[in-house]
């Protein structure tokens, strides 16, 4: 974030989505980034199901897994008193390998660039999912580095950045330590499995709601209806120059769009039906996925992707952490209380969000 605060609220983020009335569909401005984890899950089903052993053999190969549980140990939330369920998706920016040839070429490590708790309660008919703005200040708790040796715990440090510094187990331990709230699955997803995954799918068309000039990125857009490849849509999800006033609570807005036209774009095509782009939107999707160790599998993204055969997309919320802009660096934002502390305790009783819990004074609402 490198701008000023001016008090105007960012494009799509000056209210907080509130459920979606019962048959209300098309135009809602209510987004739902946890439909494409959903995809994913469904296609990896479909897949596993439905295609020869080598093909399985393959995806199952592409699946990176991360040993979270060893790495946090016994210092954790307790477990949901209930059957729900916490995963944990990050969208990360490295350019390490493929990624190196997206999105602004070759830099040094990786961060975060989007993340996301979602919270799946008990009978697995509904679903809330909080985004976590990348600039906000939280406090990283003392890790363990894969070599080994240990990062003692800071302040104020940027959300976005303990990836990078640490890795994915201590982006679930800030988690966990800033929610209370016990993460049991992880999933990220690189530039580069994003960009595929479009691409895979002929494209996505997304209502533009103005016109776009980022010169950062070299993105620029027309107002309207417009059909993006996988190159654009990443760009359209990551820009923040071209479009309201430049923060990033601005472009969570987009994301949460795009992640609505995208599944869109999937049912209008029936791609679900077909095993051969089946598994070549599978494909994209594995290749840049990394899962916690019990994950790391088609079996068991299959069997998660079962249990999850009852949620209703239009009873799914999406929240953003309710963010402050920070009193010394405005720049910067920090967690909004009491906000903050009640969102996290309805997501650790496996309760409803209250209405006060959504409420954001960086965006107004």
């Amino acid at each position: 974030m490198t701008h000023q605060h001016t008090g105007t609220p960012p494009l799509d983020a000056r209210s907080t989505p509130s459920r979606r009335a019962p048959g209300k569909r098309g135009k809602s401005k209510k987004r739902h980034p946890l439909r494409i984890v959903l995809i994913i899950l469904v296609v990896l089903l479909l897949a596993a199901g439905g295609t020869a052993w080598w093909m399985y053999s393959h995806l199952n190969g592409n699946i990176k897994g991360v040993d979270i549980n060893q790495a946090l140990g016994k210092d954790r939330p307790e477990k949901l008193p209930t059957a729900g369920q916490n995963l944990l998706v990050l969208g990360s920016d490295s350019r390490a390998g493929d990624n190196g040839k997206i999105a602004g070429g070759n830099v040094s490590g990786a961060r975060s660039d989007t993340a996301l708790v979602i919270h799946i309660p008990q009978g697995r008919t509904r679903a809330t999912a909080v985004s976590i703005p990348r600039d906000t200040l939280v406090t990283r708790p003392e890790c363990t580095k894969k070599d080994g040796s240990t990062m003692p715990s800071a302040k104020r440090v940027m959300f976005n950045s303990v990836y990078s510094l640490v890795g994915p187990a201590c982006v679930v331990k800030t988690v966990e330590k800033m929610s209370d709230v016990r993460i049991d699955h992880y999933m990220e997803i690189d530039f580069a499995g994003f960009k595929g995954l479009v691409d895979a799918i002929g494209g996505v068309t997304v209502d533009v709601p103005q016109d776009i000039h980022d010169g950062a990125s070299g993105l620029n857009l027309k107002k309207g209806s417009q059909k993006l490849n996988g190159t654009q849509s990443l760009e359209f999800v990551r820009t923040r120059h071209g479009i309201g006033d430049g923060s990033d609570l601005g472009r969570i807005g987009l994301q949460q769009q795009f992640m609505l036209d995208l599944l869109g774009e999937v049912q209008r095509q029936d791609l679900l039906s077909s095993p051969t782009k089946s598994y070549k939107i599978a494909n994209s999707a594995t290749k840049s996925l990394t899962t916690d160790s019990d994950l790391a599998s088609l079996t068991s993204l299959a069997k998660f992707a079962r249990s999850m055969k009852g949620v209703n997309p239009d009873t799914m919320e999406t929240i953003m952490l309710p963010v402050a802009y920070d009193k010394i660096d405005p720049n910067r934002v920090v967690a909004a209380e009491p906000q903050a502390t009640q969102l996290w305790k309805a997501i650790r009783t496996d309760t409803e969000v209250p209405a006060s819990a959504k409420k954001s004074p960086a965006t107004g609402g």
